[in-house]
């Protein structure tokens, strides 16, 4: 059996590699519009399936998708420096949260969790806000923030799994691939001694 990753995220599929998983990257490109009145959670979880779903069949597929919510606000992924340097604003010397839902399809069955963690920024000066939007990293990030890249240097706490925040909650992926009669060790690599 195939796993695929139905994500184009360099982060994502560098965690999957670091599990020690053989997988194919299959990107899906869906409507990620969100609803009126969708909550955080409904969302990451609803476009997480459509994602799994719409990579068709001949294996197992894990999607995932997150947004960060800060005072009741859903925040994607910034569409131009402006917008991700408002969101920088908001964001420092506060606190928000990020939601990431995953899903594992296989076989006809689509199984799926959402996890949340709890992120604080430090205060930040217009001049760091305009030289972190200038690195570009914040351009394709949900909140316009990686915590694995240079925007940990602005995170002052976190209060959950840090993998949410990457956007891929690894501890729910053994669960999950179970619930589709699935075992995560068919797909390892094999070990070299």
């Amino acid at each position: 059996m195939i796993l695929f990753l139905a994500s184009s995220s360099p982060r994502r599929a560098e965690l999957l590699t670091n599990l020690g998983l053989e997988f194919t990257v299959a990107p899906i490109e869906i409507d990620e519009t969100r609803r009126p009145d969708e909550s955080a959670a409904l969302y990451v979880e609803r476009l997480a399936r459509e994602k799994a779903e719409a990579a068709g069949s001949g294996g197992l597929v894990v999607a995932a998708d997150t947004a960060v919510v800060h005072d009741g606000h859903v925040m994607g992924k910034p569409a131009h420096p402006e917008e991700a340097r408002s969101m920088l604003r908001r964001l420092q010397g506060r606190a928000h949260e990020v939601f990431t839902g995953m899903a594992v399809a296989h076989d006809g069955m689509t199984e799926s969790l959402v996890d949340v963690t709890e992120v604080r920024m430090l205060s930040m000066t217009d001049d760091e806000i305009a030289d972190y939007v200038a690195s570009g990293e914040p351009m394709d990030k949900a909140g316009a923030y990686a915590l694995q890249g240079k925007g940990g240097l602005y995170v002052e706490s976190i209060s959950g799994s840090p993998f949410t925040v990457i956007g891929l909650p690894v501890h729910l992926l053994p669960r999950l691939v179970a619930r589709v009669g699935g075992r995560l060790d068919e797909f390892m690599r094999p070990s070299r001694l």
